[in-house]
């Protein structure tokens, strides 16, 4: 499952990297949209706010940011204490929005496309695992299985 999860965001990922390319973007990664998506709908955020919004963890959205801000796509200003960092759209990315406002609306169109092809809607199939994944994580289910018990047995004894 892990594997086949991987190996659709490698190619999707990879595919709009190399649209990006196509159209003047040369550097800007699919990762960083969720970042840029969730600045212009809320304004500046903290890294900690970002991570919830964009739903990854702080370390996660501070190594995207550290990214972004390598290629002047954000800044970052202290926050209200000394560990907050907040992050905001640099004048670069402001001026990038026309065009990423229309390569989002293409891809939400490709992805459209990709799901009508799909026996079941990618992304209601991917929100119901997470879903499901809070409500147990996979960890608790490998344990009761009888492999996953057995190899708990096993560790105990030895």
């Amino acid at each position: 499952m892990g594997t086949l999860l991987r190996h659709v965001l490698e190619l999707t990922e990879a595919d709009v990297s190399a649209f990006f390319e196509n159209i003047g973007l040369g550097d800007y990664r699919p990762r960083f949209t969720p970042v840029v998506r969730a600045i212009v709908a809320h304004g500046p955020l903290s890294i900690r706010a970002l991570a919830a919004e964009v739903g990854v963890t702080h370390s996660a959205a501070s190594q995207t940011v550290a990214q972004m801000a390598r290629q002047d796509l954000v800044s970052l200003e202290p926050g209200r204490d000394a560990r907050q960092r907040i992050v905001s759209l640099t004048e670069k990315t402001q001026r990038l929005m026309p065009t990423l406002e229309a390569e989002w609306a293409a891809t939400i169109a490709a992805a459209e496309q990709l799901e009508a092809e799909l026996p079941y809607p990618l992304r209601e199939v991917l929100v119901a695992a997470v879903e499901a994944l809070e409500r147990k994580p996979l960890r608790e289910r490998i344990a009761e299985t009888e492999a996953g018990i057995a190899l708990s047995r096993r560790a105990q004894e030895g």
